[in-house]
């Protein structure tokens, strides 16, 4: 299994973001999900939300999507920097 990009927390509510690729470029994708313990003391998670989890999920949301934002651009700039060596070479 790869490993995630980058992940958000906040309390138990969590935002994981991954980095795909393939031969027609890099994307993003995010995977939401909120932890929670069974009654062993087991952590388990759940993609599962309550009524109080939707307003900071979406604060989570909205920081993947900046997050996601700057690594596209970052991703272009170098995509550009290594067209521009291949054609220089």
């Amino acid at each position: 299994m790869s490993k995630p990009a980058h992940k958000i927390r906040f309390g138990n509510l969590s935002v994981t973001i991954w980095r795909n690729s393939s031969d027609k470029g890099t994307w993003y994708s995010v995977t939401p999900s909120r932890s929670y313990k069974q009654g062993d003391e087991t952590w388990k998670e759940s993609d599962s939300l309550g009524a109080d989890d939707l307003l900071p999920m979406a604060e989570l949301h909205r920081q993947a999507f900046t997050w996601i934002s700057r690594q596209m651009e970052a991703d272009a700039k170098a995509r550009k920097a290594r067209e521009q060596a291949n054609s220089a070479e």
